[in-house]
């Protein structure tokens, strides 16, 4: 048995290998874009859009009676092995690649036309059965498959990620009740500001995470707009009348989101306003994590010569030359992914601004980066919740030691003696390291029994109740 079979296109014929399931449009843009190391079926959630995208092409063309039950058969048959992983490996084109993505949809093709061939009892590459192009794009074109199949994948993504939203910002709110009645001063501009406790400090983070949840559901409307049937351009030559609505209502069917046709498949077929949007999420998101990794870096810096006030788990040694030094490696490695995701940001800003005319020629670069973000956001998410945030702890006595020697405890007497007094307590404070609590009693400001009240912990880290007078 031959290790190669002859396969042809407009440039001529090329030896494919036999036990390929690609082909020779395949083999060219693997040629063609040796770019990043990174194949379309590195990125699983992709090749699985790919594939329920042909399967509801081939059902719709069944059904409209354009494409015989044999053939629409074998077709769906190949699809459902690779929605449950075979062959992922066939898809060997880099994901940024010329072409806006005829590569990614010629792969797809190829693959399932080879399967589907097998599938029918046939050889691969024998399209005059089973054609790539004919049969298994039939009613399609690379500018509406390719388009859907990212937002397809990026609403998989969207999915994922907001599960491992959701279990970091649960380990956060678990230390919110753990450090519920632990007191500790809260800070503006890294100077002591007034008191606060450190359960206060982590719900604030969960409650940040919890909130780009919501926006990451928000994004998810304009990510379920498809231009499915838009063909070429987005008049819809070579799709039958009916196909663009029942293809959509396969592709409900078969993936359960509620996806919608775009009223102006032009517009839907040019226009990438939709993966700016989602990526600007994921901005968001990173943004506010890199944040929060920058406050766990710096409350348990030290442990001497630091702030000290948590610590985090140790999970490697620090250093080659100072024994016994720890990093904070899990929120550095966050930072770092946050970084990124920015920088792809930028990227995918630039390839939907540099589309011209009837389509953007630059998605491949949006669905690199815009995958990168999610699968890296996600990595970093679930890093930071099991190696880091579940393992902290307080370090007690020196959080209630650095409220007890506050300066800002004396906003909280602002109400009570009044500005001018507080300043003034403050500053002599400043100058000779005494409590405000001793100065306020020795200037005869309020009575011992008066600020053991103000100065309770429930009084510092709420608004002051109605019936405590001023």
């Amino acid at each position: 048995m031959s290790e190669f079979r002859r396969e042809h296109d407009l440039l001529g014929y090329r030896e494919v290998p036999e036990a390929a399931y690609y082909g020779v449009h395949t083999l060219r843009a693997v040629e063609n874009f040796p770019i990043t190391g990174r194949t379309i079926g590195s990125c699983p959630e992709l090749v699985v859009a790919l594939a329920v995208i042909k399967q509801a092409a081939a059902r719709a063309n069944k059904e409209l009676g354009i494409l015989d039950e044999t053939k629409a058969e074998a077709i769906i048959a190949a699809c459902d092995e690779i929605r449950h992983g075979k062959l992922h490996d066939q898809f060997v084109v880099d994901l940024i690649q010329g072409g806006a993505g005829t590569s990614t949809n010629m792969n797809a093709n190829e693959v399932l036309a080879n399967r589907a061939l097998e599938l029918m009892g046939a050889k691969r590459g024998d399209y005059a059965l089973l054609h790539p192009n004919e049969h298994v794009n039939m009613s399609q074109s690379t500018n509406d498959v390719y388009p859907t199949a990212l937002k397809l994948a990026a609403l998989s993504a969207s999915r994922r990620l907001d599960r491992t939203l959701a279990s970091l910002a649960a380990a956060f709110y678990q230390k919110s009740l753990e450090f519920a009645d632990v007191l500790k001063m809260g800070r503006t501009q890294l100077q002591d500001a007034v008191p606060m406790t450190l359960g206060q400090e982590f719900g604030a983070y969960a409650h940040m995470i919890e909130e780009d949840r919501l926006r990451l559901r928000e994004a998810e409307g304009l990510i379920s707009e498809i231009n499915m049937g838009a063909t070429a351009i987005g008049t819809g030559i070579n799709a039958p009348y009916g196909y663009a609505e029942l293809v959509r209502k396969q592709l409900v069917e078969l993936t359960g989101f509620d996806l919608v046709t775009a009223p102006n498949l032009i517009e839907a077929t040019q226009d990438c306003g939709a993966f700016v949007q989602l990526s600007g999420i994921l901005k968001r998101i990173a943004v506010k994590l890199s944040k929060t990794c920058n406050d766990l870096r710096l409350l348990s810096s030290g442990p001497r010569a630091g702030l000290n006030e948590i610590n985090l788990p140790a999970r490697q040694a620090g250093s080659s030359i100072m024994p016994g030094k720890v990093n904070p490696v899990i929120p550095e490695v966050v930072n770092q992914v946050a970084f990124e995701v920015i920088g792809n940001d930028v990227a995918i800003t630039f390839a939907a601004e540099a589309g011209q005319l009837q389509l953007n020629a630059f998605e491949p670069l949006i669905a690199y980066s815009l995958f990168n973000s999610f699968g890296h956001l996600d990595a970093a998410c679930r890093t930071l919740e099991i190696n880091c945030v579940k393992g902290i702890t307080a370090n007690l006595d020196h959080l209630r030691s650095t409220v007890e020697a506050s300066i800002g405890l004396v906003t909280a007497l602002n109400p009570y003696i009044g500005y001018d007094n507080a300043t003034a307590v403050a500053m002599e404070a400043h100058r000779t390291g005494r409590r405000v609590f001793d100065l306020v009693l020795e200037k005869g400001l309020m009575s011992r029994e008066q600020l053991l009240i103000v100065l309770q912990p429930e009084m510092l880290t709420a608004p002051r109740p109605k019936t405590l007078s001023a």
